[in-house]
């Protein structure tokens, strides 16, 4: 059941939307992030954890609401064996990497026509149904 306005929102963009940082970059991601249908995987939420923990020094205390905030804004996206074995598959046709794989598959997984995504290639179509966007870009 794919909605067409569904989309994941990757890793790095999240950070944008949370800290201070480029204004530009800031503005776009807290823009894009108060879309609705927003979706993202446990990956996601994972690595921007570790992340906001570890670059801006977040405590366990800001830590925590974000990820309630994760849970009441967005779908949230398991990574169960279907998410895995279609990451498999990415990696084989399309050359991707393990992690950026799984964040592709989650994508697919939740029926997203968009992925926001710094990371992967401007404009790339997977499976005539799922396009990345890098928001940042330029171009």
């Amino acid at each position: 059941m794919a909605d067409d306005k569904r989309s994941l929102v990757d890793t790095h963009v999240w950070p944008y939307a949370v800290v201070a940082g480029d204004p530009v970059k800031s503005a776009t991601a807290a823009s894009l992030i108060q879309k609705p249908s927003i979706a993202v995987s446990v990956q996601i939420i994972n690595e921007v954890c570790v992340n906001l923990i570890r670059k801006a020094r977040f405590t366990e205390t800001q830590v925590r609401p974000l990820i309630e905030s994760f849970y009441a804004k967005c779908l949230v996206v398991p990574i169960d064996k279907h998410v895995l074995l279609k990451a498999s598959d990415l990696r084989q046709q399309f050359s991707l990497s393990f992690w950026d794989s799984t964040v592709v598959a989650s994508a697919l997984h939740c029926g997203a026509s968009t992925l926001y995504s710094e990371d992967l290639q401007n404009g790339l179509r997977i499976e005539n149904c799922l396009t990345v966007i890098n928001p940042f870009s330029t171009r």
